[in-house]
């Protein structure tokens, strides 16, 4: 499992730790990445996926998963969510 988001992309950075001495050693910078359900209130299943404390931020304002997937590019979107999405726009064509 990559520490990569997966609608962000945010992954891990390498910097130095810096003393007052001003010794340098490496370290890395981590994203805040969360295992998260998100649920289709249409479709009435979920996924899990990978996603930083920001990205589940975004989808929250954007109105929920669904609203966030109808205005998201299909190149934008991992696997599971062009999945999601595909299925969304089926489940909207036959309402």
């Amino acid at each position: 499992m990559s520490r990569r988001c997966a609608i962000t992309g945010k992954g891990v950075l390498t910097g130095n730790n810096v003393s007052h001495a001003h010794n340098k050693t490496r370290r890395r910078f981590l994203p805040n990445l969360q295992t998260t359900m998100l649920y289709s209130e249409t479709l009435a299943r979920g996924v899990r996926v990978n996603l930083t404390a920001r990205a589940i931020r975004t989808i929250e304002h954007k109105g929920g998963v669904d609203a966030f997937l109808r205005g998201t590019a299909v190149s934008k979107l991992p696997r599971e969510l062009r999945r999601m999405k595909r299925d969304l726009e089926k489940a909207a064509a036959v309402a």
